[in-house]
């Protein structure tokens, strides 16, 4: 049981960690580092460093937003630590009427 918790907590931990390298890289890389170089192209009418440092960074950080809860909808799955209904011990149908 023990090593099932800690295998789901290092997958947990892993995903975050994952995806906090991916918004830092756009958000701090591309917003900030790279943003002089990313001018040179155009989204939407708009330098690309720009963009990334106003829309970019943000819409990138909801979409992990929404990565984040499917992954781990799926882990929960993987190490069955799904939400269970609860259940009142010693509770039957017998003692319900």
């Amino acid at each position: 049981m023990k090593t099932n918790i800690e295998a789901h907590w290092r997958a947990n931990v892993r995903l975050m960690l994952g995806l906090l390298a991916i918004w830092a890289v756009v958000s701090f890389g591309f917003g900030i580092l790279l943003a002089d170089w990313l001018d040179q192209f155009r989204l939407g009418g708009y330098k690309l460093g720009f963009w990334f440092s106003q829309q970019g960074s943000i819409l990138t950080f909801v979409v992990l937003i929404f990565v984040y809860a499917w992954r781990m909808g799926r882990i929960d799955a993987t190490y069955d630590s799904e939400e269970k209904e609860d259940v009142i011990v010693g509770l039957d149908d017998r003692d319900a009427s």
